[in-house]
């Protein structure tokens, strides 16, 4: 296996501080509030210029995570119409900053809606969108309702946005805790995910808290929680792609699992 470009999920004052602080080669952070509808903000000294120039020197790769409560495939149009101006806004900074990719979740539909309807819609964004940036769908870990729960469901989701133009531009980020969480088994998931996208652009290397096909998007530090550890560190190995930790403990508690997966995973 190649070098692991490995990182986590930290403060977006400074990102490069973050992944010097879990001795890491990645970042991945906000750009505001990932709960609010504020649109992208950037902290760092000298502006979105500065932290592209100074994460080169450093040899840091950028990835930014779009709010959680954007939802592009819904039906209400209080939030479709805004979800989809904030993920142009947000593609926009995550260009200007020279990240590598921005993430966003898959969002869901209503709760009497045909799952259809928020296929379409992503169809929909994607052909609306400029995409500067790749623009990473994750794979989430609950909601009847979810566009990406399950490789059922993200086999509509990805044939839906294939139909768009730009869809080269649309790659997949796949977390390990939404995926066991969601009720997909680990071993051999990376092929069964190539089969329907493609393509595996970022893994989000988390443990979970709780059981398999719980639906709950609970985080635990690797080889503290349900995912069997040797299934977790293969899905690594088999994508052979940048990885993200968003496990708990702050800087301390990433290293440790940043560290971990290295030693496991080389």
């Amino acid at each position: 296996m190649t070098t692991l470009v490995i990182g986590g999920h930290g403060e977006q004052a400074d990102p490069l501080a973050e992944a010097q602080a879990r001795s890491a080669t990645l970042a991945q952070f906000f750009l505001g509030d990932p709960q609010g509808w504020k649109g992208p903000e950037l902290a760092y000294p000298g502006g979105a210029a500065a932290l592209r120039a100074a994460a080169v020197e450093a040899g840091i790769t950028l990835y930014v995570h779009a709010p959680y409560v954007l939802n592009v495939a819904t039906s209400n149009n209080r939030i479709r119409i805004p979800s989809r101006k904030f993920l142009q806004q947000y593609l926009h900074a995550a260009a200007e900053v020279g990240a590598a990719g921005l993430v966003v979740h898959g969002g869901h539909v209503l709760k009497n809606d045909d799952p259809a309807v928020g296929f379409d819609n992503w169809r929909k964004c994607v052909e609306r969108l400029e995409l500067e940036v790749p623009l990473l769908i994750e794979n989430t870990a609950g909601g009847d309702n979810a566009m990406a729960r399950g490789l059922d469901r993200l086999a509509q989701l990805w044939e839906a946005v294939g139909a768009a133009p730009g869809a080269d531009q649309v790659g997949f980020c796949l977390d390990t805790c939404h995926a066991h969480a969601g009720g997909e088994p680990l071993d051999g998931l990376v092929d069964r995910v190539r089969a329907i996208t493609g393509r595996i652009d970022l893994v989000h290397a988390n443990d979970s808290r709780d059981a398999f096909d719980s639906g709950a998007d609970r985080h635990a530090n690797l080889g503290d929680g349900q995912v069997p550890a040797e299934a977790l560190v293969e899905v690594v190995r088999a994508a052979g792609a940048p990885v993200v930790v968003e496990t708990p403990g702050g800087r301390e508690g990433q290293a440790a699992d940043i560290a971990w997966l290295r030693e496991r995973a080389a």
